[in-house]
């Protein structure tokens, strides 16, 4: 099903039972964040809040917020069902006959919806122009209590090469930094800045405009690792089955979705020194350290009458941001598979944000086709940055974290079947000792003679309270020489390592491989601990993300006022 628009998308929700009206006034700074991380822990509904102080935009977050939920914002089932899709489109024989080629009719008669049409005039998301800009009238959240300022968490940036017409449009958090002007960041290796480099050489103003409140198969496709050539609206045509309705904006010659909530209008000046940006609770988990980007000024605002302004928040797993990442795991997947026919299947699990680990299975026909597959992975796109990979055997079930568990403990024996590998990282990794650049670790668990082990294989967390540099991995040295586990993982002593899915969390994102791992015979550690300045590092270590325990005391006060039992 195509949602005309967001708000469209918003009435299906609430007529299956999947969004929550709040009627109680509630404050953009925290609160929001706090009821909303909450119910997303526990795959709650999506929230609207019709009364935010001091805004008369209602607040949308959380609506992409469950797999159900993001398979339904892409007019599907399941997200399965899109990658089965496209993986009809990659299937060669599909083609090699008149009988196929006319079956397959209705399928290429899809691809004439890939095409954005321009419309001529003013658009839905143009019924309000406002000149005289401000900020503040945006219910913008601050997400957690070190966040700089307000953050726009769900804009969709509209840039064009300063050379050519051609568009694109990515998603990079803004924050507030006046009533008139937004940071604009957007990492190294995005398109944002490889188009921003062209206006630097040419000494012009960067043209920018952003969407807030698409219709969330467009919101989707600005997330989406698609080739630099290719339009993500042409992504969002394809899946809603509808063409994405454009209008150029109304100070500049970006288009933007006709059905846009709201638009900020505006520029980036690459004569202008770059600002500070940050602190940000990120998808991390942790807070992202300030750094300098450039400074986009909104000198319009255009919206619907009626406009809803939509957000997200982002954490600890698990959040909307995963359902989002599992999306494109399932849709690009077919891609990944024609590019490495040894794949079978792959799960980022949502514990590694993103790009901290990937599990995939494999057809294992010959020596070293785990490591092949590794550096196949390593070599593709934004899959550079995975920090580890772990590749089974395709009779193991990549979705099933015990058997992917199994898999490890019976197959693995020290050293011998990891392979580790220097390169580059994602900007938000804070784990090795340089920015960008640490090592990644692939682990191969698959099945042979050699490396199969008939010893039981047990593992083991241990709490470490820190005191001085070294001492986990000293720890961890001490119980592989002294016990019969044969796999130990040590963590600082504020983690529970009961609960396995916040272990998993601490483990993916705070090792480097190159530091980390201790090895003791046949045995294996690793350091997952918070690390300091004298074990290496030459950056400071984030903070984890909590709320304020004012804010926690607040909204335990008035769940019920909210409408929660």
């Amino acid at each position: 099903m195509a949602y005309k628009d967001l708000q469209h998308f918003i009435s299906d929700l609430d007529k299956r039972g999947e969004l929550k009206r709040i009627e109680a006034e509630v404050s953009s700074n925290l609160e929001i964040t706090e009821i909303t991380d909450r119910i997303s822990k526990e795959y709650g509904p999506a929230l609207l809040f019709e009364n935010v102080t001091n805004s008369k935009y209602p607040v949308l977050i959380n609506a992409m917020g469950t797999y159900e939920r993001m398979s339904l914002s892409l007019g599907a089932e399941t997200l399965d069902e899109i990658g089965n899709e496209i993986a009809k489109y990659l299937n060669l024989s599909n083609y090699l006959s008149i009988k196929k080629l006319f079956k397959s009719i209705p399928m290429l008669l899809r691809l004439l919806y890939v095409f954005p049409l321009k419309k001529f005039g003013k658009g839905a998301c143009q019924e309000v122009i406002e000149h005289n800009v401000d900020l503040d009238t945006l219910p913008v959240l601050k997400c957690w209590p070190q966040d700089a300022e307000r953050f726009f968490t769900l804009p969709l940036v509209f840039t064009k090469e300063h050379n050519s017409n051609h568009q694109n449009v990515g998603m990079y958090r803004m924050q507030v930094l006046d009533k008139t002007s937004t940071g604009m960041h957007w990492h190294k290796h995005k398109d944002g800045t490889n188009i921003y480099r062209g206006y630097i050489k040419s000494n012009k103003k960067m043209p920018i405009s952003v969407a807030l409140g698409c219709d969330p198969a467009i919101t989707y496709a600005a997330t989406a690792p698609l080739p630099k050539e290719i339009d993500e609206m042409m992504l969002a045509g394809w899946l809603r089955k509808k063409n994405v309705k454009m209008v150029k904006s109304i100070t500049n010659d970006i288009y933007v979705p006709a059905d846009a909530e709201i638009v900020l209008e505006g520029y980036v000046d690459p004569s202008e020194d770059l600002v500070l940006e940050g602190p940000f609770g990120d998808h991390t988990g942790y807070y992202s350290l300030a750094d300098y980007y450039p400074r986009f000024h909104v000198t319009c605002i255009t919206h619907k009458k009626n406009a809803i302004f939509p957000t997200t928040i982002v954490g600890k797993p698990p959040m909307e941001d995963c359902y989002m990442a599992k999306a494109t795991e399932r849709i690009f997947l077919p891609m990944l598979k024609m590019q490495i026919p040894e794949m079978i299947d792959l799960n980022l699990p949502l514990e590694g944000v993103f790009h901290n680990c990937a599990i995939i299975s494999v057809r294992n026909t010959y020596p070293g086709c785990a490591r092949k597959v590794m550096n196949s992975v390593w070599g593709m796109g934004q899959m550079m940055y995975t920090k580890l990979i772990i590749i089974v055997d395709e009779t193991v079930n990549v979705q099933n974290p015990i058997e992917v568990r199994d898999a490890i403990l019976n197959n693995i024996s020290g050293e011998e079947r990891m392979f580790f590998s220097e390169g580059p990282l994602d900007a938000l990794d804070h784990s090795s000792n340089l920015p960008l650049y640490g090592c990644r670790l692939g682990i191969d668990a698959t099945t042979n003679d050699k490396n199969k082990t008939d010893k039981t294989s047990t593992y083991k967390f241990l709490s470490v309270k820190k005191e001085r540099p070294w001492q986990a991995k000293e720890a961890i040295e001490e119980h592989l020489k002294n016990s019969e586990d044969r796999f130990v993982a040590a963590f600082d002593h504020d983690v529970d390592i009961n609960n396995i899915s916040f272990v998993m969390w601490k483990l993916f994102n705070n090792v480097d491989a190159s530091r980390d791992m201790v090895f003791y015979e046949d045995k294996i550690g690793v350091d997952a601990t918070k690390k300091w300045k004298e074990e290496g590092l030459t950056r400071g270590w984030p903070d984890d993300i909590n709320m304020s325990d004012d804010i926690i005391e607040r909204v335990d006060r008035r769940w019920n006022e909210y409408g929660f039992n």
